[in-house]
């Protein structure tokens, strides 16, 4: 029969516990702030190389590897230093035929495949480069990508302006809730660079220039930010 009021004793005592432990936990803020900018990529990359097909294995291995060779001798001739392109996919595969009549898939011959991943540092030349290597052999070209190198440091007045951006919002839910804002409690960065131009073309025989638009990357930057508030005096 004592069970209730020892019941009723505990929860009087959670209760008057409460906003002690209220006190532990600084009211706050949290809102997030987004800064852009743009700039000009001054880093292209492209994938370039050559496939040949023949009827043995070592033909097509033999054949692409003079093909590749023309190709590599064509970036050097370009002014692609050698640390800025590398072996990307290399592969010998055997093709098979259809015969519609018995349903049979004979082996027709073989394919090899050689790609090397490209970095222009002047994105000027993006366009001249493909058109030698088209004219040096290559027959696989794509993943055109630009990159801004300096991102980042590009990005430090987008984070000024980001955390401006987040104060703004805090002060004006601080104004529509009757309080003032403190001090800034916690500051967490996120979001990456986004670019703007990203993708692929088949290099069959040009008769024309390869046309590319190196464009413009749009930066961003987003900042989540906590202030402690207090009531107004």
């Amino acid at each position: 029969m004592k069970k209730p009021a020892v019941f009723a004793a505990v929860f009087a005592a959670t209760l008057l516990a409460m906003p002690a432990l209220a006190d532990d936990f600084p009211s706050a803020i949290s809102v997030s702030g987004e800064a852009t900018i743009t700039a000009a990529p001054d880093l292209a990359q492209i994938d370039a190389g050559a496939a040949s097909d023949a009827k043995t294995a070592k033909e097509a291995s033999d054949a692409n590897n003079s093909a590749m060779n023309k190709v590599l001798a064509a970036l050097k001739g370009a002014g692609i230093a050698e640390k800025d392109y590398q072996t990307s996919r290399l592969s010998l595969q055997p093709q098979y035929g259809q015969n519609k009549s018995t349903g049979a898939t004979p082996l027709v011959g073989f394919r090899a495949s050689n790609r090397v991943t490209v970095k222009i540092r002047d994105v000027t030349k993006v366009a001249g480069i493909i058109d030698t290597l088209v004219g040096a052999g290559a027959n696989d070209i794509g993943n055109i990508s630009f990159e801004v190198t300096q991102a980042s440091k590009l990005l430090d007045d987008a984070r000024v302006q980001a955390v401006a951006d987040a104060r703004r919002k805090a002060e004006i839910y601080a104004k529509a809730t009757g309080v003032t804002l403190g001090a800034p409690l916690s500051v967490t960065e996120g979001g990456a660079p986004v670019p703007l131009f990203k993708g692929r073309m088949a290099a069959a025989p040009m008769a024309a220039p390869a046309a590319v638009a190196p464009g413009e990357e749009t930066l961003s930057v987003t900042v989540n930010v906590s202030w402690a508030i207090k009531a107004k005096e």
